[in-house]
């Protein structure tokens, strides 16, 4: 799937009907509905000089996106597209997308869900911000993946962004979301408008950890959206290629404690081996017995090419990184 050719061929022919209906109108703003609408993403012309100049950034809000409005492209995969329920391969350098299944399909991210976080995290805040773990971030269940914080625990942000992005700790998706927005609540307002102008329109989010509920879901094509623009960021890309990290900061009784974070991503740590030629650079999990297995990942392909794949709803760890791995060697 070509992603952005069609797209400006189009666009294109937008601007010059566009620009005729220009004579005579002065320097008014102008809007030309539906000239190009994927899923909510349109044009929007400021002037008559933005719609004249096709090099002109603004003119394009996908110009550097993959963007398809078809499904199910490349070769069938019923080997592992049986064993999930949406997958993706998005190449960052040319705007292909040489692989779908049900990327605009409704699904649950679970832990995934703190790409956005993070990013939020990275475009908001400063990775030396001091961070005092809070009563309620500290206490989550039991069951769920933290980092093992305290209340009264102080880390700085980017120790934060490791444990949410390595150890995929709720505790420090809470506390990141509390330093910057205050609440929960606030920062999954937060987490909606972001998405919304990064044209994930697919997606709606209640919490920053992922944690199952049903109105907290996105779609494959969505969360590449969410990846590449946190991958713009070099700390993120710095955190999600870290296999291990040992953090040492002062708990809430003012000793010095220490701690090691690992990846939960096995290409990193060396549970899974990608295709010769292929290096991953990093990427992030999720799983939930209604999300499934979920693996978002970034990679260098044996061409050097960079490369987001997606996997999302496996039934097991084993077909996650059996389907990925086939991906990779796309």
């Amino acid at each position: 799937m070509k992603c952005t050719g069609n797209y400006k061929r189009r666009a294109a022919a937008a601007v010059l009907f566009f620009v005729m209906l220009l004579t005579g109108c002065g320097g008014r703003a102008y809007e030309l509905e539906q000239a190009y609408d994927v899923y909510g993403m349109r044009l929007h012309f400021q002037d008559a000089k933005t719609a004249a100049d096709p090099s002109n950034d603004n003119l394009y809000f996908a110009k550097s996106l993959c963007v398809g409005g078809e499904d199910g492209t490349g070769a069938p995969l019923p080997e592992y597209s049986k064993k999930a329920a949406g997958a993706g391969v998005f190449y960052l350098t040319d705007g292909d997308i040489p692989y779908s299944q049900n990327i605009y399909k409704k699904l649950y991210p679970a832990s995934t869900t703190k790409i956005l976080t993070a990013y939020i995290a990275l475009k908001y805040g400063n990775l030396t911000d001091t961070v005092t773990v809070s009563e309620k971030a500290a206490s989550q269940s039991a069951d769920s993946s933290v980092c093992g914080l305290l209340t009264g625990d102080t880390l700085t942000l980017e120790e934060l962004l490791y444990g949410l992005l390595l150890k995929s700790g709720n505790d420090a998706a809470e506390a990141i979301a509390e330093h910057i927005s205050g609440s929960m609540e606030e920062f999954a307002a937060l987490m909606n408008e972001e998405a919304m102008s990064l044209g994930a329109t697919h997606s709606h989010f209640v919490n920053a950890h992922g944690l199952h509920d049903k109105e907290h879901y996105t779609c494959v094509y969505d969360l590449y959206l969410l990846f590449q623009s946190a991958l713009k960021y070099d700390a993120f890309q710095k955190i999600i290629h870290t296999p291990k990290y040992t953090v040492t900061y002062i708990n809430g009784w003012g000793n010095q404690v220490s701690q090691e974070w690992e990846s939960t991503d096995l290409f990193l740590t060396g549970g899974a081996k990608a295709p010769k030629g292929v290096t991953v650079l990093g990427g992030k999990t999720g799983t939930t017995k209604k999300a499934g297995y979920c693996l978002a990942l970034y990679s260098k392909n044996a061409k050097k090419e960079p490369v987001i794949t997606i996997v999302m709803k496996a039934d097991s760890s084993e077909s996650l990184y059996g389907y990925m791995g086939k991906l990779l060697g796309m």
